[in-house]
């Protein structure tokens, strides 16, 4: 096996390989350039890279004539690692060889980098695969990421008119299917096309086969991938892809440690709508403590009404007038009512709504220029009820729907002005509004609302945005292999979602 040396870590650069067009889709438009789940496929593809650690720096090869389409996704969307968008060629091939020639523009004699080539129509890339690619190539020079088939594969041949038939069936436990990344140190991909470029009958759909025919004596590493970095080739892809982005969560960021929340709130402005009690009085305490000036406001304490906008309006006028500025911006406020719909009166109707959703709105709407100016964040609240509405909570259940919907929306609308959006999802959490609707319950089967004001801040102090972030208080994977697919854990907690109110 051959063992790489390095006393520096070169660079990593992803070149995200987008010179599709969309014919098998049925589109007029570039596949990448699709919508779903509110961006361009691409935008998903890119924010990946641009959230990994372990890469430097993004290259893209676009369609032919859609350059200046990728180039104002890039701007508007702050993905600052993309430093170049250039026309791919008519084959993958070809495109390939215009990035590695870009790859080498500006290397010293003797320099190298790592590369990973990715379909720019894989948008369900997982950190974790990308940090594999790069650890693997320390040791390889060649690393494909690829998973077991769960389908039997048959080899078949045509007779004449009468049809296929099969010729051979493979021993399935060997055959993998191919992904991306594919990951190579650049003078290795260099070296397999230019000796590829000696064979009048070359072609090849991926870069791994151009090593494997033109350099054998390169072992190629396999990283294993994920069931749901899936290829949006095919219409119904378009339609599991949207929904996959509809129910995916985020992991909740690493916690900080006591120096790092200080450091990072000291000086910072909170507004709290819904800071009487319960999350919200608990984010306000625990910020305070770490040097933020926190501005808590609840109906019960100031007399504040989220459902009304002149409260709004006059909560977040006077935070930035006594302080200059306002970072942060959280809404826990939410009322819980339960019943049936045919049964409830407009009264209880039109509080759900204005509180619940209509209050929200007014609050992004007075918040974003103050978020613009300091460049800080919006965080909401749903519950795991979001994803599938049930009986008795038909109000309740359809607002916190509401709520993600209004995060994935914003995040993209004000992306360009630097300002994030999330939205916290905990499980069932020990708090006075729970309380009244339920009454008392087995003590340790609640969150605690600090663990929930705790992540809280640690989304806040994070560069995500657009996301939903489980707050759990056990792994619903738990009893999970450790060999169990991303795709069979995120399932895993849909499900567990549904237990939950």
């Amino acid at each position: 096996m051959s063992v790489q040396h390095k006393a520096t870590k070169p660079r990593t650069t992803a070149v995200v390989l987008a010179g599709g067009t969309g014919q098998r889709v049925g589109l007029s438009i570039p596949k990448q350039l699709l919508k779903i789940a509110g961006k361009a496929v691409i935008e998903h593809t890119l924010t990946i890279f641009q959230q990994a650690d372990s890469i430097d720096d993004v290259i893209v090869l676009m369609a032919p004539g859609y350059v200046p389409d990728v180039e104002k996704i890039v701007a508007k969307s702050g993905l600052t690692k993309v430093t170049r968008v250039i026309e791919g060629g008519t084959t993958r091939n070809e495109t390939t060889e215009r990035a590695i020639a870009a790859l080498g523009e500006g290397l010293a004699e003797g320099e190298d980098r790592n590369v990973l080539f990715h379909d720019a129509v894989r948008p369900l890339l997982s950190q974790r695969v990308i940090k594999d690619c790069v650890d693997a190539l320390e040791r390889y020079q060649a690393v494909d990421v690829a998973i077991p088939s769960a389908d039997t594969i048959i080899v078949t041949r045509t007779h004449g008119e009468d049809g296929e038939f099969i010729t051979e069936v493979p021993d399935r436990s060997r055959l993998r299917r191919g992904q991306t990344p594919q990951a190579f140190k650049l003078s290795t991909i260099r070296r397999a096309y230019d000796v590829a470029a000696g064979d009048p009958n070359f072609q090849a759909t991926d870069d791994c086969s151009v090593v494997l025919k033109y350099l054998p004596d390169v072992p190629i590493y396999v990283v294993a991938g994920d069931e749901y970095n899936m290829k949006v080739t095919q219409p119904v892809d378009v339609f599991i892809t949207d929904k996959l982005f509809q129910l995916a969560s985020t992991a909740a960021p690493v916690q900080a440690d006591e120096a790092a929340y200080r450091e990072l709130l000291t000086g910072k402005t909170l507004v709290v709508f819904g800071g009487s009690y319960g999350i919200g009085a608990d984010i306000a305490t625990i910020a305070e403590s770490y040097g933020a000036k926190v501005y808590a406001l609840g109906r019960s304490t100031t007399g504040t009404h989220v459902e009304n906008p002149e409260h709004v309006d006059d909560a977040l006028s006077k935070a930035y007038a006594e302080t200059g500025r306002v970072d942060y911006v959280i809404n826990t406020a939410g009322v819980l009512r339960i019943g049936k719909l045919a049964e409830t009166d407009n009264t209880t109707i039109q509080e759900a709504l204005n509180v619940n959703y209509l209050a929200p709105v007014q609050i992004a709407r007075a918040s974003y220029k103050y978020l613009a100016e300091t460049k800080g964040q919006l965080l909401l609240y749903t519950s795991s009820s979001y994803t599938r509405g049930r009986a008795e909570y038909s109000l309740y259940s359809s607002t916190k729907a509401a709520m993600v919907n209004l995060t994935q929306a914003l995040s993209d609308e004000w992306a360009g002005d630097g300002v994030r959006v999330n939205c916290v999802n905990p499980e069932r959490t020990a708090t006075p509004m729970r309380t009244k609707a339920f009454g008392q319950e087995p003590e340790g089967s609640l969150l605690s609302s600090e663990a929930v004001a705790r992540t809280s801040l640690d989304v806040l102090l994070s560069e995500l945005t657009g996301h939903v972030i489980d707050v759990r208080q056990q792994d619903p994977t738990r009893d999970a292999s450790a060999e169990a697919s991303g795709f069979e854990q995120a399932l895993a907690s849909v499900l567990d979602r549904q237990e939950d109110v």
